[in-house]
């Protein structure tokens, strides 16, 4: 499936000598929507900090042309490495929870991962609020015949029409090696940082003392990488 079709990409550049590159890979789906104000301040701050930051659209996400019903996982692994294989200089990919599983094809110097998931429980978690959302409107559904479905026709998941591969990915998806990398979680200790979890927000919301975390924590480990 796919698509090589341009996507937009919001960059924020530093005003002085660029350190390095930091791409943000966001959530997939909804989480993507709740995550993407506190990402866009953390951008800003490591632009502050002299780095150019990028957050591009996947195909099927936000202003991309492409139906996402036309969309997998392979699509974005291989339109995420073709829009990092365009950037010169010291790259770090930071990803969030479900961007991890498309984060490993592109070439960078380093990887930061926030929170990664598997994509099964990403699959779990968009079945039932489709189960839900059925029960309000009088219709009967359940995991088992949804997944039934799913298997040789699109399902709609949180607003999402997703085709029977990309389902069929997701059910089996994992997040892969990349080295080197630095795995965060959120809370208190040398692997966490502070914040809520916004993708769990039924709207968009914004956490600035996590974004000044996010960044904090990223610069920080660009630095121990060999980028200053």
């Amino acid at each position: 499936m796919a698509t090589s079709a341009p996507e937009h990409t919001l960059r924020i550049t530093p005003t002085g000598t660029c350190r390095a590159t930091i791409l943000f890979v966001p959530p997939l789906f909804e989480e993507a929507n709740r995550t993407r104000r506190t990402l866009v301040l953390a951008m800003r701050t490591l632009a502050a900090d002299g780095f150019a930051t990028f957050l591009p659209d996947l195909p099927g996400q936000n202003e991309s042309l492409v139906p996402l019903e036309q969309v997998d996982l392979a699509s974005w692994q291989n339109a995420l490495a073709e829009t990092t294989a365009a950037i010169d200089g010291p790259l770090v990919i930071a990803s969030l929870r479900g961007g991890s599983l498309i984060d490993h094809h592109a070439k960078a110097a380093a990887w930061w991962r926030l929170v990664p998931v598997s994509g099964a429980s990403l699959l779990r978690t968009l079945l039932r609020a489709r189960i839900a959302s059925d029960r309000e409107a009088g219709v009967t559904s359940s995991l088992e015949s949804l997944q039934t479905e799913a298997a040789t026709a699109s399902l709609l998941l949180a607003g999402n029409r997703l085709s029977p591969t990309m389902l069929a990915q997701l059910a089996t998806a994992e997040v892969q090696p990349v080295a080197p990398l630095r795995t965060v979680t959120l809370g208190s200790g040398a692997d966490a940082i502070i914040g809520t979890p916004l993708w769990l927000r039924a709207e968009p919301g914004e956490d600035s003392a996590m974004a000044e975390a996010i960044a904090a924590d990223i610069s920080a480990w660009s630095a121990t990488c060999g980028i200053s």
